[in-house]
Parts: structure tokens; C-alpha cells; sequence
């Protein structure tokens, strides 16, 4: 199975690229070894550079006439399980977060979600509420273990990022509860298109 680490914030001067850096290391340190559940991959929505919604077919439909929503709708589809890296603005979740989930449909279907949010004090809690509401609506499932970044920028030195312990077990609770979930909803996934 593929788990697929989503970059969701593409402004200038963002941090999510460092802060999947570490959850990347952490996921695959935890998933080593010839038993591991997922092959682990990364995908910057920044690079997948998706404008405002601009296909002229509804998503259910998967009639993609734009390179870029076929970039992305290959990598969604390719996915068992995603693991959001989700920072909170104004107190949501972010407009390229809520722009890339609304250009599919089907190949949302049946898989399990995860979120490393990140922010203030809040750690971009009220930024997952919101985007598992979105992804909720998509047949998606939002699992309840995450792990929570408040503060992120005192954890930052020299672009890297250094997690405290709660936010390393936190890793790998949610790892090993993903993998349970992807498992479970294999079934779903492979009759999703029939």
C-alpha cells in the first residue's frame, strides 16, 4: 500500500515542506523492514501547481482535459492512505488544501486520512475540524489520531524541524492506525469503480 504524505500549503515562505521532511523520516523510520504496510511518498501541492478549479467537467465524471488535474488525480488514485500536512489559516484550513481535494471524487474514495497540522497556539487544530468535514463528504476517513505542531516556528533551526517526544509517538500511533484502516477499507477501494 502507498502512503501519501500531501503538502497543502503553497504561499511563499511556508514551512510544510520542512515540517513533511521530518513526518517523511519519522513515517518510513517506523514502517522499516520487509513487513512494513506502506511504500511512502511525498507530494508538494505547490509543485502539482493546480490554478482555482478550471476543468469544465464535474470531478465524478474523470474527464480531465488539464495536465495538472491528471498530475494529481494519478497521484490521489496511486494512494491507500494520506497523511495532510496541514497548516491553519484564519483559523481553516488553507484555500490550496480546499482547492486540490474539490478537483477529484472517485479516487478519494474509501481511503484514510491523517493530518500533521501545524500553527499558533492551536497547533492548526480548527484547520483538520474543517478539512475533515471536507474530506468526510468524499467517502474519505479522517482518523482521530494526528499529530499536533503548536508554535511551529520554536521547533525550526536552520530549516529543519525537531519534534518533542509526544509528536514522535504520535508518528507512529497514527502510522500503525492508518495502515489498520487502509487495510480494512482495501475491499471498498477495489469495487469503488464498479
Amino acid at each position: 500500500m502507498q502512503l501519501n504524505i500531501v503538502i497543502t500549503s503553497t504561499r511563499p515562505g511556508r514551512v510544510g515542506p520542512t515540517v513533511a521532511d521530518w513526518f517523511a523520516k519519522a513515517a518510513r523510520a517506523h514502517l522499516s523492514g520487509p513487513d512494513a504496510a506502506f511504500d511512502v511518498v511525498v507530494t508538494d501541492l505547490a509543485e502539482i501547481d493546480l490554478p482555482l478549479f478550471d476543468e469544465p467537467h464535474h470531478p465524478r465524471l474523470q474527464k480531465y482535459e488539464k495536465e495538472h488535474t491528471k498530475r494529481w488525480s494519478a497521484a490521489v488514485a496511486a494512494s491507500d492512505a494520506f497523511v495532510f500536512v496541514l497548516p491553519e489559516y484564519n483559523f481553516t484550513a488553507p484555500p490550496s488544501f480546499v482547492n486540490a481535494v474539490d478537483y477529484l471524487l472517485m479516487e478519494w474514495r474509501y481511503k484514510p486520512a491523517g493530518f500533521v497540522s501545524y500553527g499558533g497556539i492551536s497547533g492548526g487544530l480548527r484547520s483538520t475540524q474543517t478539512a475533515k468535514l471536507l474530506l468526510a463528504g468524499l467517502s474519505v476517513m479522517p482518523i482521530p489520531e494526528q499529530v499536533i505542531i503548536p508554535n511551529v516556528f520554536a521547533q525550526i533551526h536552520e530549516g529543519v524541524f525537531t519534534a518533542n517526544d509526544a509528536q514522535n509517538q504520535s508518528v507512529q500511533m497514527m502510522v500503525d492506525e492508518l495502515a489498520r484502516w487502509a487495510g480494512a477499507l482495501a475491499p471498498l477501494r477495489s469495487t469503488a469503480g464498479e
